[in-house]
């Protein structure tokens, strides 16, 4: 037989695409640049593939409440709002289940999206994030593929176990999030039962200038409660954690969180033992320990769900002064792709809408008209800067983020620091899984990888493998006997 030309990949105008699994960077650890035109365009045209509903997080269901200050954290950060002990912000919060459609079941074995938004008085602050501390994929670059892997398959239009699995086998630094999502904490028993994660770290700068890496950690009040797969079928109610989350507020009750911050001093990233900015690690508590500073409670329902719930727009990008992005590259790409997601979906207006604007303070720029523009349009104001028309809004410097130095080449790289993506996921098999729940997380790997190809079985192994020689093992031997079930 002719052997096939393999196609050369491209972008979407048609110019070869030298490496599709890392964005351009200033240096290994360096930030991702806006000229990387490739990440752009795959993001841009990712955000776009549906309409109108979300592309992802598309099924979710909300409440409002507050998020109050328990603890002393000025000498962290100057952001206002977390400024004074017993200080309470208004919130809006949406969870949401990650690859489904709209439709879809809330009890999918799926991560669950863990979104605030806090109305302060510097402007809306959004903590979005997921019910796990860690993501499949540490560079953006893979992650229109990645999700693309959890939708429909385009031929079919079914869901695939050979699309997961196949792109699983062959990126590593998934193992640690699959063994989460196929362990007992795939499936939560609510929303409210899930504890909450910024996954990323962020930065936290104080009034003195000082900064300090940072994750943001949300324990549940409720407690930890999770269904096994069996119970989830057993139970069958596609809308189970919609339902419970309203009808409990509903009833008077509220759903409530205790809010955590682990810190680090800026010098010890760069000789810590793994790269803090890769989103498919965790910095362990012991050599980071979980700091109380906060309670978020949920206690109104949303009055409309479409209003409220759908048109709710929250984006890594809405700031607020001693709150600072990071290096991490999931993040500095969802700092452009949410906002851009939300303008497509919603409109270059979304900020407009009731539920997305920050009423807690006095938005006043220079940005005018578009679709949508319901708000009077800031009148008769000047629209340009500089000027010389008083009473016009200035920059204030004392605003500005804390100076960092890069310096390096630019390129495409993998990360810096010693990449082992077997070691954690391997302690989380060994030390915090019990023996009947490494058995549950072996069960429901077997039962969804038995549909994928036997190649792709086969390296899915060799990643357990290296994982833990007993995790790949009993994978291993799970597929035989599934097979064998099946002569």
């Amino acid at each position: 037989m002719a052997e096939t030309k393999t196609p050369v990949l491209t972008t979407s105008w048609g110019a070869p695409v030298s490496d599709n699994q890392n964005s351009i960077t200033v240096g290994p650890a360096g930030p991702i640049l806006l000229q990387d035109t490739h990440l752009i365009d795959k993001l841009a045209h990712f955000d776009r593939e549906r309409i109108p509903e979300r592309v992802v997080h598309a099924k979710g269901a909300g409440a409002h409440g507050y998020f109050e200050v328990t603890a002393d954290v000025t000498k962290y950060t100057k952001a206002k709002f977390l400024n004074k002990v017993g200080k309470r912000t208004p919130v809006f919060a949406r969870f949401s289940t990650v690859g489904g459609e709209k439709g879809s079941s809330d009890l999918a074995r799926d991560p669950r999206g863990f979104a605030i938004k806090h109305y302060t008085e510097e402007g809306t602050f959004d903590m979005v994030g997921n019910n796990t501390p860690i993501f499949f994929i540490r560079d953006p670059i893979k992650f229109p593929d990645f999700i693309h892997t959890q939708k429909r398959d385009p031929q079919t239009n079914l869901g695939s176990a050979n699309m997961i699995w196949d792109f699983a086998s062959l990126v590593p630094e998934s193992v640690h999030q699959f063994s989460f999502l196929f362990s007992d904490r795939g499936i939560p028993y609510s929303y409210r039962h899930m504890n909450g994660y910024s996954s990323h770290t962020y930065k936290w700068v104080n009034a003195q200038g000082e900064g300090f890496w940072i994750k943001l950690h949300y324990k549940t009040d409720a407690g930890i409660k999770n269904l096994t797969s069996e119970e989830a079928k057993k139970n069958g109610d596609g809308d189970w954690a919609t339902r419970d989350l309203f009808n409990h507020i509903a009833s008077g009750k509220a759903a409530s969180w205790t809010a955590y911050v682990q810190i680090m001093p800026l010098h010890e990233a760069a000789k810590y033992k793994w790269n803090i900015f890769d989103v498919t690690k965790i910095w362990p508590q012991k050599d980071y320990p979980l700091i109380k500073y906060g309670k978020l409670v949920l206690n109104r329902n949303p009055t409309n769900y479409f209003a409220e719930v759908e048109q709710a727009a929250f984006a890594p990008a809405h700031l607020v002064p001693g709150i600072e992005p990071s290096l991490d590259r999931m993040l500095q790409a969802r700092l452009f792709s949410y906002t851009d997601t939300h303008r497509h979906r919603l409109g270059p207006n979304y900020l407009q809408i009731p539920i997305n604007c920050p009423y807690a303070c006095k938005v006043s720029n220079h940005q005018r008209d578009g679709l949508m523009a319901v708000n009077g349009n800031q009148g008769a104001t000047t629209i340009y800067e500089p000027n010389t028309v008083s009473g016009t809004p200035k920059a204030d410097a004392s605003s500005a983020i804390k100076k960092f130095y890069v310096e390096d080449w630019v390129g495409q790289y993998n990360f810096s620091h010693p990449n082992n993506d077997f070691e954690q996921p391997g302690i989380f098999w060994r030390k915090v899984l019990t023996e009947d729940e490494r058995t549950r997380l072996v069960n429901n790997l077997v039962d969804n990888i038995s549909g994928a190809r036997k190649e792709v079985q086969a390296r899915m192994i060799d990643i357990f493998t290296k994982v833990d020689k007993d995790y790949g093992r009993r994978v291993s031997e799970g597929l035989l006997k599934k097979t064998a079930s099946k002569l």
